[in-house]
Parts: C-alpha cells; sequence; structure tokens
C-alpha cells in the first residue's frame, strides 16, 4: 500500500516506523516546518523528519498544508492512504478525500473521550482510570470520524503525561498495523461516535502550571503528573520558581514533622519538612513534596535540596514572583 503520513513530535514517530518495518510503502513524509527552539533559538528538525531522514524518505513540509500548492504536492503521490498521527494543523475535505482509502488517524486517547490536542496530559490530570489509543476514518470535524479500532490501557498509580505518552506512541503503531489489513480488504467495522460522551482536550499552556493551592491535594497532585514533562507543575519561594516534579496526597502530618502554623494558616502554607519532604496545605489536605527543581538548579529529590536550601513551617508558596 502506498501511503503518505503525516506526524511531528516524538509521538508520531513509533508509528512511522511500524509502518517502514512492516514494509508499507510510505513515499513521503509530512510534518510541521523546523522551528527554533530553546534558549538559544536553534532551528530544529522535527522528529518525525529526522526519521524520514535516518529511512531516506522524501519530506515536505507546508506552512499550511491546505493551500492549493500543497494539495497539489499530495495528490501527485496517488496515494492509497494518508496516515495521520498528531501532525499539528487540520486537513481539508478536499485532501480527505484524496487517497483511496481516505485518511486514517492514529490519536492518544479513547475516543470520544478526549478529543484536541492534548488527550493524554488531560487523561492523567482528570484522574482517569484507563486511557488508550483510537484508530479513526478522518472527517471534517476534529476528531469526530468513525472508529476502526481501540485499545485500551490501564493508567498506574503514579502515571505521568510522560510515562503516558510513550506507553500510548508505541501502542499506536502497533494498532495500526493490525487494523491496516481490515481497511484494505474492507472488513473494518466502522463505530459512529457517541456525540453526548465526547469530551475536548485543550492545548496545554505553561501558566497552567502555576499551582493554584486553594485546589484539593489530590487534584494538585495529579496536575503535577499530568504536566510532566511538559509545560510542568510550578510555584514561586522566595521570589524563584520551583518546579515541582513528584508529590503525594497524605492523611495527616508525620508525628516526627514539627506542626507549626497549620491552624488558620493559607492554603499554600509550607507546615514543615523532614529529611526527605516538604510539607504543603491545600485548600482540602496535605500535599507532601518529593522531588523538585528550583530555578537556575538541576531536578533533584527534596532529600538533596533541602542540603542546600533551608525552609521554614509557617513560609507561603506564592503563584507570582516577589520582589525581595
Amino acid at each position: 500500500m502506498k501511503i503518505i503520513f503525516m506526524g511531528t513530535p516524538d509521538f508520531a514517530v513509533p508509528v512511522l516506523e511500524a509502518l517502514l518495518r512492516d514494509g508499507q510503502q510510505v513515499s513521503l513524509v509530512v510534518t510541521q516546518p523546523d522551528r527554533a527552539r530553546g534558549r538559544g533559538r536553534e532551528v530544529l528538525k522535527t522528529p518525525v523528519k529526522q526519521c524520514a531522514e535516518k529511512w531516506n524518505i522524501p519530506v515536505y513540509q507546508p506552512e499550511r498544508v491546505k493551500r492549493p500548492e500543497a494539495v497539489q504536492r499530495l495528490r501527485e503521490e496517488h496515494a492509497d492512504m494518508i496516515v495521520v498521527a498528531a501532525f499539528g494543523q487540520i486537513l481539508s475535505q478536499e485532501i480527505l478525500d484524496l487517497p483511496r482509502y481516505g485518511c486514517i488517524n492514529v490519536h492518544a486517547s479513547l475516543l470520544p473521550k478526549y478529543r484536541g490536542a492534548a488527550p493524554i496530559q488531560w487523561a492523567v490530570i482528570n484522574g482517569e482510570k484507563e486511557s488508550g489509543v483510537t484508530i479513526m476514518q478522518m472527517d471534517a470535524g476534529l476528531d469526530t470520524g468513525d472508529i476502526l479500532a481501540q485499545e485500551k490501557v490501564t493508567l498506574a498509580p503514579k502515571e505521568t503525561g510522560e510515562s503516558l505518552y510513550e506507553k500510548l506512541s508505541a501502542l499506536g503503531g502497533e494498532l495500526l498495523i493490525r487494523t491496516l489489513p481490515a481497511i484494505a480488504d474492507g472488513t473494518a467495522v466502522h463505530t459512529v461516535q457517541r456525540e453526548e460522551e465526547s469530551c475536548y482536550a485543550g492545548m496545554l499552556k505553561r501558566e497552567m502550571g502555576n499551582l493554584v493551592w486553594d485546589g484539593s491535594a489530590a487534584k494538585l497532585e495529579r496536575l503535577i503528573r499530568g504536566l510532566n514533562s511538559w509545560p510542568g507543575a510550578y510555584t514561586f519561594l522566595r521570589g524563584k520558581s520551583l518546579k515541582l516534579w513528584d508529590a503525594d496526597v497524605i492523611p495527616a502530618l508525620p508525628e516526627t514533622v514539627l506542626q507549626n502554623g497549620q491552624q488558620g494558616a493559607a492554603p499554600g502554607t509550607i507546615l514543615g519538612s523532614d529529611k526527605n519532604h516538604i510539607y504543603v496545605l491545600t485548600g482540602d489536605g496535605i500535599l507532601q513534596l518529593n522531588e523538585v527543581q528550583l530555578e537556575g538548579h538541576r531536578r533533584m529529590a527534596v532529600h538533596d535540596f533541602l542540603l542546600g536550601e533551608r525552609v521554614c513551617p509557617g513560609e507561603q508558596f506564592t503563584r507570582e514572583r516577589e520582589n525581595r
């Protein structure tokens, strides 16, 4: 089968590689234009472009894939199918109608739940017990097409956005390869999505990670995991940002921790610390910090952080950088 592959980030790489290992003829890879990233603003190739170059596959990087010249480039391939995995642009109906088998999307959720840009992270943030991958026949809507195949995974108790991303990325390629024969011979079952069960997973923004301590400890802990590794959850201490990498909800302070300032304290107050943890009051419950990263420093266990930084009961985490 002759395939055009469309994808951009790391998530899409195992899907592309699965197609190639399966012997499919990927004649063209379409990915987002290379962008300047990081502090040095170095222009970096997309992960999918790097993979395509490794396999010596032609790469096309249109600024807007809907433009006539881009559509014409796709038409010239005479592809049987277009496979899409986290491409980052919406396809026009003209493109959807080009291949004989249409456009097939590898989506990292159990549709119709979590349509949109960040289904993996929102599943963790919202405390879902399971997630998975959907192989979908694309239509003109946003992740609204017929379901062709699905496979579920159970979220681990300490699942993060990053760990679930890796699991579903690998699963996406495997499920696609298992589904292709049924698509090719016309036996794939098309299941219409139930609109009443749908929900939207909006794009992640950096400011989402700025913790609102009035929330419950359980919600804050899930947010920390869901935003790991990007954009990351953070707060401010003594005018510096403090990124939070790992935390746990605990029912009460350990007896060995000096309990100072808990009664009447505002959410975000440091209740105390021991050798390995910092304990913070939230709007509902106590959050135990296990791993942090102070501005300008590496990520480290709280044990190591406390060797160089002293925190005192009664100190307050804030949502803004205070002048000191």
